[in-house]
């Protein structure tokens, strides 16, 4: 079987199967990258827009890399960023404050912890670039030098966002909770 250095390379030299090729063996895990970043419908759109980036930019590739998924990574994460940029900006939260203090319409949130809603608010707190290598390694099982690949930033930098992110959720509050640890 052929690494995926070695298809982009025969792609070079004019065999466009080869190409598609490595979009088969990635479609699925880029695309569910996509999926958790924008929601299924708009991660289809914003897909296509990173084979077309990813084949136009193909003879950027560094041949030296068998594997081309941190590559793919980091063409979908800069289609995410325009993607991101091109949509029109949310419009504010209603003001909640009109809303009678005594309805509520969802008595049964009292009962329970919205676990996702705490851990997207848990990750929220942390920097940008700490969510993005914490996201390459939990969610795209992808190591933390192919994180720093996909990044443009050295494994040591990559290795360390990591760390921190990972000290700052344990320190969260609401993360120790879920995972009975004790804060510091």
């Amino acid at each position: 079987m052929s690494s995926d250095a070695e298809l982009i390379g025969r792609s070079l030299r004019g065999d466009t199967n080869a190409f598609v090729e490595v979009i088969s063996r990635h479609e699925t895990a880029i695309g569910n990258y996509l999926a958790r970043r924008v929601g299924r419908q708009a991660a289809e759109d914003v897909l296509g827009d990173v084979w077309v980036a990813a084949y136009e930019s193909r003879a950027t590739y560094d041949l030296s890399h068998p594997e081309a998924r941190p590559w793919l990574y980091g063409v979908a994460l800069n289609r995410l960023r325009r993607h991101w940029r091109s949509e029109p900006a949310e419009e504010p939260a209603p003001d909640l404050t009109r809303v009678a203090s005594d309805w509520d319409p969802w008595p049964a949130v009292d009962d329970r912890v919205d676990t996702q809603a705490l851990l997207r608010n848990a990750l929220a707190r942390l920097k940008p670039e700490e969510r993005e290598v914490l996201g390459l390694v939990a969610w795209e099982d992808l190591t933390v030098a192919e994180a720093g690949r996909v990044l443009d930033i050295p494994a040591g930098t990559a290795r360390r966002l990591l760390h921190q992110a990972r000290k700052t959720l344990r320190e969260t509050p609401e993360v120790a909770a879920l995972l009975q640890v004790p804060t510091t």
